[in-house]
């Protein structure tokens, strides 16, 4: 007779995804739950969130509204989001002692403003339910044996064993469970870059570092998507909630493009002709006053001076300004390009589209198709979301209906 391994449920990866599915599946049971990180401190990631705060979910509370905030994934995720949404996390955190408050951009932070509170109320209550979790615990294998048990193999020390397994180690980009995962079954997509900026050498433009606007348009020639929302200018490029949606929605065809391409930037929203008016409407009101002086549009001044010298405007007056130069700074307004020549990594809200194959995965339970007793949630999966605090929406949803069918599990288990 073989021996009950010592776990019923070992959950890899101490983040978002991991610690939500954790607390979930030992909630109002006694058997035996682990979790495990090959890192040296739990959710990292949280961490850094949102400058510290923690961006932890989106004030969007439609499902369908909701999903359209994910390059990969949006269309299986439309199910979960009505067993849990934004509003039921903001529910289950309230019931944890922890308030939300609501951006006017949508974002949700804890109204402590710091990520640590975050941190602390899934480290109090993994201890309260008594789930360990043991760090630097790296898994480079995992499989079965005769009986259906997960055997995971550590570097250093023996070998882990438990019916049931919860995989959310993050990005599997780098992770030594990639030949496992496909050993058992699954196909892997691959892993690239999501949300990072844009590198744009032109000294001229990086002179305007730290200048933003509260709406741009940013889009790529070829791959026929745009982007609207802030942008902000940096001493390397482009950056801002615009820029990073666009870098996930086109994350395939850039890394296509091994990140070398033309980036159009559309610093007015306003169709061509309503601006050009709006100049013909500062050249019969203002005619004297100089046109590097006198923006007629919502734009910082260093920005609308350097749009100026773009179109060769340099002392003119309104009622001076020729039709040429005129012409230009209606066609930059409207649509300036630059050439990108290279990404850099936005590390607050870092992440990768690719991994598990969604169609091995059961999205009513985050249960493996391939394999049966493994479930996944968070980056693992071929998921991502815009920047905002989708993310994390998608990593509290797939922890928790992953971590609701493990509870059952174990409860049937046990009787």
């Amino acid at each position: 007779m073989p021996t009950d391994p010592p776990y019923s449920l070992i959950v890899v990866g101490a983040g978002a995804a991991g610690c939500f599915g954790a607390l979930e599946a030992s909630r109002d049971n006694d058997e035996p739950v682990l979790l495990i990180d090959a890192g040296n401190k739990p959710l990292s990631k949280v961490r850094i969130s949102g400058g510290g705060r923690c961006n932890v979910t989106h004030a969007c509370f439609d499902p369908r509204d909701l999903t359209e905030n994910y390059p990969r994934g949006g269309r299986e995720l439309r199910g979960p989001f009505h067993k849990f949404q934004p509003r039921d996390t903001v529910a289950w955190f309230a019931s944890k002692g922890v308030e939300l408050k609501t951006e006017p951009d949508g974002r949700m932070f804890p109204t402590t403003d710091t990520s640590q509170t975050i941190i602390d109320c899934f480290l109090q209550n993994l201890e309260k339910q008594k789930v360990p979790l043991h760090l630097q615990q790296r898994i480079r294998s995992l499989h079965r044996d005769v009986d259906g048990v997960f055997i995971l193999e550590r570097d250093q020390e023996e070998p882990l064993k438990a019916k049931h397994c919860l995989l959310a180690p993050g990005s599997l980009a780098s992770s030594p469970l990639r030949d496992s995962l496909k050993a058992l079954g699954h196909t892997l997509t691959e892993t690239v870059p999501s949300l990072f900026t844009f590198r744009i050498d032109d000294p001229e433009l990086h002179a305007l570092a730290g200048v933003s606007v509260s709406e741009a348009t940013v889009s790529v020639p070829g791959f026929g998507r745009k982007q609207t929302g802030p942008l902000l200018i940096t001493h390397w490029g482009l950056s801002g909630p615009a820029v990073l949606k666009m870098s996930a929605w086109a994350a395939r065809y850039l890394h296509e493009q091994s990140y070398h391409f033309p980036c159009t930037v559309r610093w007015i929203v306003e169709n061509p002709e309503r601006i050009r008016q709006k100049l013909q409407e500062q050249r019969q009101t203002h005619p004297r006053r100089k046109v590097q002086a006198d923006c007629p549009f919502a734009l910082p001044r260093r920005l609308w001076e350097y749009l100026c010298q773009k179109a060769d405007i340099e002392d003119s007056s309104w009622s001076q300004l020729p039709a040429k130069n005129a012409n230009q700074l209606v066609a930059d307004l409207s649509g300036q390009t630059f050439s990108v020549k290279g990404k850099s990594t936005f590390k607050e809200e870092f992440v990768t589209c690719g991994g598990v194959n969604l169609k091995e995965v059961d999205f009513r339970t985050m249960e493996s198709r391939c394999c049966s007793n493994l479930f996944f949630a968070g980056e693992c999966l071929d998921i991502d979301g815009v920047t905002g605090g989708f993310n994390f929406q998608a990593a509290w949803t797939t922890g928790y209906l992953a971590g609701q069918t493990l509870r059952t599990r174990l409860e049937r288990g046990r009787s």
